[in-house]
Parts: C-alpha cells; structure tokens; sequence
C-alpha cells in the first residue's frame, strides 16, 4: 500500500503550499527533549530512593512514576499502530465520507471518518481545511473535528490504560453523538442561510470502490522485512508529537498533584456545577495538544472523581481551541461558523458532563 501523507502537527515552518508537512528539519525539537528529560530524571529519582526534603518533589517524583508506568504500553501500542496506519492510503479512509449533500448518513459518515483517522487535534485542522476546500459541507467537517482529535488509536489505548476500557468506550460513544449531533445542527443552519454554504461544494467522486481498491493494494504490497522495517520506522517517527505531548501531559497532571491538594482539587474540578465551570474554564485556557490533555483528563475521573468533568476537559479542549477556532475562520472566511463551533457544542457538552457526574 501507498504510504499516508504525513499526519502529524508540524510546525508551519515544515508545512508546503499545500498545507502538507515537509521532511523534518535538523533542528532540535527542545520542547520534546526539555519533556523527556525531565520525565527520565523524576522518574530516575524515584527508582533511586533518595530522600528529598521537599514533600512536593516526592510527589512528583512518584506521580511520573507511577503515570509512566501506566501509559507505556499503550504508547507502545500506539507507535505500531500509526505504524500500520501510516501504510494504508487517507484516501481509504476518507472514502467513508460520502456525498457533501446535507443528511445524516452524510454527517454519520464524516464522524465515522474522524474516529477512523489517527490525527492529533492540531494535525486535524489540515485535514479538515483540505476536505472543506475539496467540497465536503460545514456540517460534516465540524463533525469530523469534534469526533477525531483525540479518538485516534494511539491515545484511546492510552485512556484505556487510564481510566478504563468502559469509560473510554463511553467516552468515544458520547464524542460521536456529540458530533453527529452538531453537524446536523450545522446542516441546518446552512440551509437555512443563518450560516454561509461551503463556497467550493462539489460531488464527491462515487467511482472509488473501496472493496476494489482494497484488493488492489493488498495485491501490490510486497509484505518483506523492508516492509515491516519501514513501518516501525513510519510509526517511530509520526508518534513522536503523540509521545512528546504525552510526556507533557504526565508532568502537568504531575505537578497539579504536587501543587493541588486532592482536597482541593476534588474543591475546584469536583463533580459540581462550580468544579465543571472551572474545568471548562482550564480547558479553555490551556492550549495543549490532545495527547498532553489526556492525563489531565484521567486525573478528573480518578482523582476527582469526575467522569463528567473528564469528558468535558477533552471535549471543550476541541470546541474552545483559539487555533482551532482562528484555523476555521480563516478556512471558511467566517466569524460566525468560528463562533458557532463552541456556541453549539459547549451546551450538549456540560449537558452530558452533568449526567455523567450524577452516575
């Protein structure tokens, strides 16, 4: 199979005209490292036993052990697996996206696509730029940015390893309906004019037969050790932003632990209306990738014990992201269908997150 454009969120500086990532440059991602580094030494520090006077060192020194110790394998997991991905062509995948006529199995087909499609919360934007600019309609690329960014593999067997396959399958459920649920909405508001129609709508091509092609490709591809090899090689190098910002994501649930009492953060992030206002609030403010939000996140459920805050931290992540919210206003070249984003959304969220505190 042909090898998938590049999906992970690079810099603008390494992206093409065409909003593509070019080959990585010889700088030195500092970011990662600065991540690294610190992990390897807190967690170094814990296996060594050494006494430290201050009690908020000690915490964090276990909680990064103790993180790490639970996301590795699905780390692991997740480098194979965009490993894998990264051999099947986007084209496979973006096939389940239909027609751009206004209808539910149109919206259905989209949010299908987003889950399908292993990108971070930032890689997405390109994506979703790209399929508005190929035609597919407003509602259906809001339900594509809503159900992907951090339903890809890698971070679903991360959460898994987190909260728990049941939660993260709630999770993944509810995302979905959360995003059929506002692509509809979008649909409806473009038809009526309150929101302006996709200015470069076109029929998707229905001659791509997915069976066929599928055939094809598994004909033409040579399954040799160079195959494989390229393939651990693909997955090594597109989960570094996955791993980079899970890394982040481990030393800011850490020193939240280190810094935030569990009284008080139960107080601030519980399961109340306050500590959900609040969470939106963090979740608005913090701008990381979805991989650096999901420890967070988990710490909400385990630590706070508050499903409904955890799920709103992801969700809210994706509807209140400034770059995100910036990304459609330029791509569409409106304030409104920007603004409509966390207008619509946020409401069936804190819906939902009320529920779900309540269980």
């Amino acid at each position: 199979m042909s090898d998938i454009s590049k999906h992970s969120c690079c810099p603008s500086s390494e992206k093409s005209n065409d909003d593509t990532c070019k080959a990585p440059s010889k700088r030195v991602d500092y970011f990662f490292w600065s991540c690294a580094l610190s992990v390897v030494a807190l967690y170094g520090l814990h296996l060594s036993s050494i006494s430290v006077p201050y009690a908020w060192l000690n915490t964090l020194m276990h909680s990064v052990h103790q993180l790490l110790n639970t996301v590795w394998w699905g780390m692991l997991i997740g480098v194979l697996m965009v490993g894998v991905l990264a051999k099947i062509p986007r084209e496979f995948v973006m096939s389940v996206l239909g027609t751009n006529k206004s209808s539910l199995n149109s919206i259905l087909r989209a949010t299908a696509a987003g889950v399908l499609l292993d990108l971070c919360s930032h890689g997405i934007l390109m994506v979703g730029a790209k399929l508005y600019e190929r035609g597919a309609n407003v509602g259906q690329i809001m339900a594509f940015l809503l159900a992907s960014p951090w339903n890809s593999l890698s971070l679903t067997v991360i959460l898994i390893a987190l909260i728990g396959f049941w939660w993260t399958l709630a999770f993944i459920f509810l995302s979905a309906l959360v995003a059929v649920f506002v692509g509809l909405i979008f649909d409806f508001l473009t038809r009526k004019n309150i929101l302006p129609h996709n200015p470069h709508a076109v029929q998707i091509d229905s001659n791509f037969n997915f069976t066929e092609q599928c055939k094809k490709s598994l004909i033409a591809t040579k399954f040799d050790l160079a195959f494989f090899y390229s393939m651990l090689q693909t997955g090594l190098s597109d989960s570094k932003i996955v791993v980079r910002w899970t890394l982040f994501g481990i030393l800011l649930a850490s020193i939240i632990r280190a810094f935030v009492s569990e009284a008080n953060f139960e107080t601030y992030f519980g399961p109340t209306i306050l500590g959900l206002m609040f969470t939106i609030i963090a979740a608005t403010i913090i701008e990381v990738c979805s991989e650096g939000a999901t420890p967070i996140a988990a710490d909400l459920l385990n630590r706070a014990d508050a499903p409904g805050n955890s799920f709103a931290f992801l969700m809210a992540g994706v509807a209140t992201d400034y770059t995100e919210i910036m990304v459609i206003r330029d791509t569409m070249r409106s304030w409104k269908i920007a603004l409509f984003l966390p207008l619509i959304t946020i409401p069936q969220v804190v819906i939902i997150a009320v529920l779900l505190n309540a269980t």
